[in-house]
């Protein structure tokens, strides 16, 4: 259960940090609560998952999900750049964040 924890948790880093775009420096109200809100829960959600995860294997995947999310996400809703090596990167990260799920020992 932890690992769908960790999951829902880095799903909610993503969709605030995609929000937090939307706050436009936190002056517009309903992107900012919703903003808030998925902190909140994703913060919640990384607690739970690391009542059985290790420190250092949750948190680093929980950013990693984050960091990759928000990157897609720009890609897609922001039109940011899209070139080789910036999708180069994603994959190095996506393949941190597997290596560390599978050496984990959970």
């Amino acid at each position: 259960m932890a690992w769908i924890y960790l999951l829902i948790a880095g799903v909610l880093e993503v969709q605030w940090a995609v929000t937090m775009k939307y706050t436009e420096g936190f002056t517009k109200l309903w992107p900012s609560v919703f903003c808030v809100l998925g902190m909140a829960a994703s913060v919640y959600f990384l607690a739970l998952a690391q009542k059985t995860l290790p420190l250092g294997t949750s948190y680093a995947i929980w950013t990693g999900i984050g960091a990759v999310g928000a990157a897609i996400c720009g890609m897609i809703l922001f039109n940011e750049p899209r070139d080789i090596a910036r999708i180069l990167c994603i994959l190095v990260i996506v393949a941190g964040i597997l290596g560390l799920k599978f050496t984990s020992g959970h």
